[in-house]
């Protein structure tokens, strides 16, 4: 009988799909051209194009911080500020990326739900010291979807927040670390989600959701697609033997595995939250659209599990709060092992 996997702490526990581990496999067999000349990583551009219904450039890179902070550079002068939620990755978990591969533009965190910028706190923030020279000038909105909370922009909410920058003469930028997991979630077409409501940039995240070491950044305005491939270069993201990204995100794309991966994530979070919520011991936090629960657990229940081998974050926000991740690779036995210790702990 196999151990229930116990490492909860990200989806970047998980492995890699078989899908992907066999293209890599049948990718290291013969020559290709390098430097993204070969023929799969013009296969990937064309593949991705077709699913945002558009034509479309693509740089491919080894994770989400080079593609946050790549597409960032292009959108933002070294004296700009990029609107964000308090609580996204690119101002809490990226190291200063954002602000050293931009030459010092300014990150300007905004308040909100579910790790959602309020619409009102941009309306303001878009407007701000706008053209005083004394202070960093509003230059991009980077919205994170799905959410640093699990939650998911809507496509309505999108909307509002792409034409607030839009008017104000802003870009729109999308970190998809998770945006698969938001694609599955609400149902709605890629292209919806990004372009149709005002997206220049996209961040495209795989590593997440069964690659092993490629993301990429989709480009819907091919204007920054020049900049962007300089940047990439002199950021080291410009693989000699490329082809080894583009096998695995063309076996990502192939058949619909994106979607089935991180429906199967998304539906193995919502298991964990629905045996959560049945525990009057265990505080839900917000809601999980997508693949990550926060909860607020007594203490005997977090070193109980500690105790068992259970990987996890925990008092990393406040005291007591803790943050669950399902993967493609969480199984159910996996989540019922943890509601059940849960319960054990519980008492």
């Amino acid at each position: 009988m196999t151990t229930p996997a116990r490492i909860f702490s990200s989806d970047n526990a998980a492995g890699a799909s078989p899908e992907i581990v066999e293209a890599v496999t049948r990718a290291a067999a013969g020559q290709a051209r390098p430097y993204g000349a070969d023929d799969l990583t013009v296969g990937v551009r064309r593949r991705l194009g077709e699913i945002f219904e558009r034509e479309v450039d693509v740089l491919l890179v080894s994770s989400g911080t080079a593609a946050n902070a790549l597409s960032l550079a292009a959108l933002t002068p070294p004296w700009g500020s990029v609107l964000c939620h308090r609580d996204s990755h690119i101002n809490n978990d990226e190291c200063g990326a954002p602000e050293f591969y931009t030459a010092g533009a300014k990150l300007v965190p905004l308040g909100g739900e579910d790790a959602k910028i309020d619409p009102e706190e941009l309306r303001a923030a878009v407007r701000h010291k706008a053209g005083d020279v004394h202070s960093v000038e509003p230059s991009v909105v980077s919205l994170t979807q799905a959410t640093e909370t699990g939650a998911v922009y809507t496509l309505d909410e999108i909307g509002t927040l792409g034409s607030l920058a839009r008017e104000a003469g802003l870009r729109l930028h999308m970190d998809g670390a998770r945006f698969a997991g938001a694609v599955a979630a609400l149902g709605r077409t890629p292209a919806e989600l990004t372009w149709r409501t005002g997206v220049d940039l996209l961040s495209f995240g795989a590593t997440k959701n069964g690659t092993m070491t490629a993301d990429a950044i989709v480009v819907f305005d091919r204007s920054l697609t020049p900049e962007l491939s300089f940047r990439a270069k002199r950021a080291g993201q410009l693989a000699s033997k490329m082809r080894f990204h583009a096998a695995q995100l063309d076996a990502y794309l192939t058949d619909g595995l994106w979607l089935r991966n991180a429906a199967h994530a998304n539906t193995m979070a919502a298991r964990l939250q629905d045996g959560l919520k049945a525990l009057p011991e265990v505080d839900l936090l917000g809601v999980a659209d997508a693949n990550i629960v926060f909860c607020r657990l007594p203490r005997q229940i977090t070193e109980g599990l500690l105790g068992e081998g259970y990987v996890f974050y925990h008092d990393r926000w406040e005291p007591g709060v803790t943050r669950f991740v399902t993967s493609f690779a969480t199984t159910r036995a996996d989540v019922d092992g943890l509601l059940e210790a849960v319960r054990r702990y519980a008492g």
